[in-house]
This record gives structure tokens, sequence and C-alpha cells, in this order.
């Protein structure tokens, strides 16, 4: 259930109105149970062209409107305007209702007739209240459909002859676009490779209508498994990109098949300030990349074009992200690869970048045992809050709360409650979680961070940075230009030799890191934070850690932490200087995590050349099955290929 509010109707992001914080949710992700189901999707969006005629039916929750009576009303939305001035603009509007005062039993059934005052509204939703409010009345609980090309109510001239109707829509676009500034060069390049593009979480994220964790269910993307969108718009002009891959992890080009991505001119989750197109998050999407596939694509044969303007890009222009993390007692794994152990008490700055303001900081305690008698602690720290911001986002801190074994999250030190989604769009920001387990933070310069607690006793930490941030850098992760052997530098810039340096050195280069008062991002909300962190050093001379564990072959607890360690040092470490199996066992499993996401960041083929040697460099080519590129389209295939309308999977 929703309440309209005209004023903001497309604001996406959240805001505080005195001690109460509201969230505007994208459409596409409103939980089922609180928005009203179009029966036979395909049926309404093929409504007037041929063979495809007869009742249309909607449902919806009749429990969630608290009345006997409701109305169904038909909203629509449009943009006028020259697109990139100032006298673009778009309008969410009432246009009229469907049935008053129909009882609110969850179903309402009807035979669409022509609406000759509104056909020219293309684009809008349903909208279910109760009887009690005015046709149109603002700030009232509702129900609403999803966004929908609104074929049900066109005009006589489209039921005549819908592919007639739908070619002269195609062609004006078509010159529309070619009339408009091109946006490709200015939209993120797709990465090479399946593994990339699902470990590049600073820069794409999952498109929920192929999701490989939810059994590739893409219907709309033939010989794809899975397909990912980017996080953020094009900075100039606001559009998005989106990426598909087939089983063997290559990319599905719209040259190749007609399941390939396409990139969008709106994109789909919008973009600040949001009321202005294109950057209406949604609504903008369907006017520029998705009627405009109907109008080619699905009510006529003239794909051709579609794809003339909406080409999948490839991944030549794409450099993956460099990564370094942080886990267990605790480990550091810097841009360049050299790893520490530093197990200082206080708070610490991980990354500062000049290039945007990013600060990124970590406060240590002392770690308290997995096993054994509850509250035991040992000589060894782990990382129990990380604080994050860059330029003047949002301040995201993601926290383990005192006596408690979960993840609190907050946002300028107010606690968030994910009970209603997993997904925020935050001040220069987005917000992903599985709540308790894992939070993954993606900045708008493309910096990704994920903190989790997995069976860990402390949080783990990566960082990836792009490109762009080659020599712009410092910090307990270091300086990211390719050469490990200045990574341990301290704020005055002299350096420890990495080949030569003992934990007593590596322990006075942490120290140096420690944040101060005034540079802070952490919350100080109970008395233990007060006295242990505000008010007490950042880095706490008193602690003194075990720096290096003995390994007694006659100790019983060696033969077992060799079982489950095997090889990995870490892992050893931990248990050696905890003396806890579980605790080694979660540091196990995050330098695991850690391996397999620098496995999957390895640079794919983004070209083949034919060598001197007559040879083909690169990894060997294959064919797609099937993968013509016609423009006859099944009408059940590509009809939601660019969409990002997560009912529309469901």
């Amino acid at each position: 259930m929703t309440l309209d509010y005209p004023s903001s109707a497309f604001s996406f992001m959240l805001f505080f109105i005195s001690s109460c914080l509201l969230t505007s949710v994208h459409h596409s992700k409103v939980p089922p149970s609180e928005k009203s189901t179009l029966v036979n999707q395909t049926k309404w969006q093929y409504y007037g062209t041929p063979r495809t005629s007869g009742n249309l039916t909607v449902t919806w929750n009749h429990q969630m409107l608290e009345t006997k009576e409701v109305n169904i009303e038909v909203w629509g939305y449009h943009e006028t305007g020259k697109p990139y001035s100032s006298s673009w603009t778009a309008e969410w509007k009432y246009l009229y209702t469907l049935k008053r005062s129909h009882p609110n039993r969850g179903e309402f059934t009807f035979v669409p007739t022509p609406s000759a005052l509104y056909n020219d509204w293309e684009l809008g939703a349903l909208r279910i209240s109760s009887s009690t409010a005015s046709d149109g009345q603002s700030n009232v609980a509702a129900i609403w459909s999803n966004g929908h090309a609104l074929a049900w109510h066109l005009g006589e001239d489209f039921r005549r002859d819908s592919a007639a109707w739908a070619t002269e829509k195609c062609h004006q676009w078509d010159t529309q676009e070619r009339d408009l500034p091109g946006f490709l060069e200015e939209i993120d390049a797709c990465p090479c490779t399946l593994a990339q593009a699902r470990a590049d979480t600073g820069r794409f994220h999952t498109d929920y209508g192929c999701d490989i964790e939810k059994g590739s269910v893409c219907t709309y993307h033939q010989g794809a498994v899975h397909c990912v969108r980017s996080v953020q718009a094009s900075p100039q002009y606001g559009a998005g990109q989106q990426c598909c891959y087939d089983a063997a992890g290559s990319q599905v080009l719209t040259g190749d098949s007609i399941g390939g991505s396409t990139p969008d001119r709106g994109h789909d989750w919008g973009a600040p300030p949001f009321k202005k197109p294109p950057r209406i998050p949604g609504f903008s999407h369907w006017i520029y990349d998705v009627l405009s596939f109907y109008y080619c694509c699905l009510w006529s044969e003239n794909c051709s074009v579609y794809f003339k303007h909406r080409p999948s890009s490839g991944c030549r222009r794409y450099h993956p992200p460099r990564a370094a993390s942080a886990f267990g007692d605790p480990h550091l794994i810097t841009f360049d690869g050299i790893n520490f152990t530093f197990k200082g008490l206080g708070e610490y700055s991980l990354v500062e970048s000049n290039l945007t303001l990013l600060r990124i900081q970590g406060r240590t305690q002392v770690v308290k045992l997995l096993s054994g008698k509850e509250g035991t602690e040992a000589l060894v720290t782990g990382f129990s809050a990380i604080a994050m911001q860059e330029n003047y986002s949002d301040v995201v801190e993601i926290r383990i709360p005192e006596h408690s074994g979960s993840l609190e999250v907050l946002l300028n030190h107010k606690a968030l409650n994910f009970s209603e989604q997993t997904w925020m769009d935050l001040k220069g920001l987005f917000l992903s979680t599985t709540p308790g387990l894992n939070v993954t933070v993606m900045f708008s310069s493309g910096v990704g961070v994920e903190v989790s607690r997995w069976k860990a006793s402390s949080l783990s930490l990566t960082v990836l940075l792009p490109e762009k941030f080659l020599n712009h850098s410092q910090g307990l992760f270091g300086t990211i230009n390719g050469n490990p052997r200045d990574d341990l530098t301290f704020r005055n810039g002299t350096s420890l030799d990495t080949d030569y340096s003992t934990p007593e050195d590596l322990f006075v280069f942490g120290a140096d890191w420690a944040i101060k008062n005034e540079t802070s991002l952490f919350t100080y909300d109970t008395q233990h934070l007060l006295d242990k962190y505000l008010y007490g050093p950042k880095h706490d001379p008193n602690f003194v850690p075990v720096f290096t564990p003995s390994e007694d072959p006659t100790d019983p607890l060696v033969e077992q932490m060799v079982l489950l360690c095997q090889s990995d040092p870490f892992c050893r470490f931990d248990v050696l200087t905890t003396r806890d199996l579980a605790v080694g066992n979660g540091t196990k499993l995050s330098h695991q995590r850690y391996q397999h996401l620098l496995e999957s960041l390895q640079p794919g083929s983004s070209e083949r050349m034919c060598q001197d040697n007559g040879l083909w460099s690169g990894e060997p080519t294959r064919c797609l099955p099937n993968a013509g590129s016609s423009q006859q389209v099944p009408p059940l295939i590509l009809t939601w290929a660019i969409l990002g309308f997560m009912s529309l999977w469901q």
C-alpha cells in the first residue's frame, strides 16, 4: 500500500521529517502483496492487436485496504518539452475512473473501450483506493499496479491496424533518436565475463529479470543465464547500462542474438535530482527505451530500427576494479597484494582518497571467542565497525552491536530498519543488504564496499576501487599503483620495507593511521563507546597483542588446526592466537571469498588478434546456437528484454 504524494511522486531517496524516516520505493521493488496484479500480462500489453481482445482482470490483496468499496482509476505519465532543455518536464496525472464503488473483494474484470480523450497517454498505471475518496484525490492509501503500456485504452486507429500504427510510431522514434545526443560513449562498458560482472559490485548489480541465483529464468533474454545493470546513471545524460551473459560466462550481444542486452537512454533506477527527465525512476526508462521497443518490436516488425539505437555494449573499454580486504585477526591485503597482520585496538583509516574525498574507517575491539565460555576474550583484535563516506554523501556505518551477533547499519548515526526493503538509494550511494549477514555499499564513483560477518567473531571487509583511483589512495590498504613496495607508507610519506618488516614494525605502522575525533565518521551512542573510543585514545598504547604465536607439535590443538586450516596461513595464525577453531574457520572462509573475488576479476579477452605465428590471441570463440538477428520476435520472448520491472518477472 502506498500514499500518493504528488509533490514527491518521483523522489527516489530517503528523507527525514522530524524523527520519522520516510522511504520512497521504486515501483518495481514494491512487494507483490502490496500492489495489484495485471492477470495475463501478455494480454494487457497486446490488447487491441490482432487476436487479442475480450476481458481484462486486475487482482489485489483486499485486506490491504480497510474499506468495503473501492474505485479503480487510470493514471498516466508523459514527458513534454524539448529533451535535455529547461522546458523538459514530467507529468503524473489522474486520467479517469474505470469503476466507482466496486466491492473490495480483490478482483475487477472489465472490457476495455478506447478512450477518446486520453488515448495519447500511452504509459500509466491503475490505482485502487477507497470509494470514499474523490476522483484523483491525493494523499490517500492506495494499491497501484505496475507501470505498463496502456495498449488497452488506445484509440480505434490502433485497433484497426496496430502494426501500421506502431510502425509509424517506430519511425517517429527513429527520427527523434537521430536528433538526440548520443549517450553510448558515456555509459560504463560491460564486464567481459559473467564472473567479472558478479564480482564488480561497486558498479553493477543484478538485473532481477535474469538472475542466476534464482534459477536463471531469463525468459526475455534468450541464451543468457544472468544479467546485470550499471548501478549509477551516466553523469551528463542519466543513461544506464545492461549486460547479459550465457552459461559459458560470455556476453550475449544484440549483434549476435535477439536475447542480447540493451543500453538505456533513461536509467531504470533514475538519477539525481530524480524529478527531472530523463532521470525519473522507471518512467523515463519506459518513455525512451520501453515504449519504443513496443512500437518497433512487439507491435510491428521493425526491430532493426530499435537495435540500431540500442546496440549491446562490448567490453573493450572495461577495466576490472582493484580489491583490498581485511578479515580475522585482522589480516589486511592491500590493493597491490601485500598482506600483513595488524592487531591494534582503536579506530583507523583504511582508505583515504582526495580524488573523491573517500574515507573508509575501521574500529577494532578485542576478539570474543566463538567457542568455550561466553564472553571470553583473546589478546587479539578484529573489526567491530566500518564507517564510510564519499564527497558529501550520507555516512554509512556497519557494526556489531554490543551483546548481539547480528549486523547493525547506521545512516547518518541513526539505525536503519530493513523490514520493508533491502535496497536503498541514499545520498551519493546505493545500499544493498542481506539483513544480519552482509551489507554492500555502492558509491557514485563506482567504489564498492562489502562488509560481512559470515561465521566469524569479527567483521570482514572488501573494498573495490575503479581504475581512476590509481595513485589516489592511502591508508592501511596502501597506495593503489601496481607497486606493492610502497604499500606500507606512513602519513609522512616514509615507507616500511615490505621484505624485512617485523610484526612490531607493522604495529607501529598501523598505529600511525589512527584517526582523530574531528575526522571520525563513527557513532558513539553507548557509554562503552564514549569511554573507550571517543574519550579514550584512538590507538590504545596499553594493549599489547600476541605478535607471533608458537606452534607446538605436541599441542592437541595443532592436529585439529591442520585438519581445519590445511595450508591457509591466516586460519592457522588465528587458531593459534585465539585457541579457537571457530575463529579460525571464520577467517578461512573470509580468505576463500577474497581469493574467489580475485579470480573472478581477472581480465577476459575483449578482442582477438591474428598473431604473426598465424594463431589467434585471447580466449577461443564459439557460435551461439539459434542466435540469428531476425527482426521477427516471438511475442513473449523479448517483451521485457529492456525492462527493470520486477513484478513481470515473478
